[in-house]
């Protein structure tokens, strides 16, 4: 697996007691999320359509 490229939404901050990490595999078409606060705990795996799905019902709220 390559090394994947983690970032945080800007509405993000270091204060708060949530907060999740994005990486996008494009070679696996796969978009990977965790929490920054436990980076090893483990991560959920989603593909690109999954997301998509995700991304259009969030971004109605």
């Amino acid at each position: 697996m390559t090394t994947l490229h983690w970032f945080k939404s800007s509405y993000s901050s270091n204060e708060g007691p949530d907060c999740v990490e994005v990486a996008i595999a494009p070679a696996e078409a796969t978009v990977h999320v965790r929490d920054s606060k436990a980076p090893d705990d483990g991560r959920l795996s989603f593909t690109g359509a999954a997301w998509d799905t995700f991304l259009g019902f969030a971004t109605q709220r």
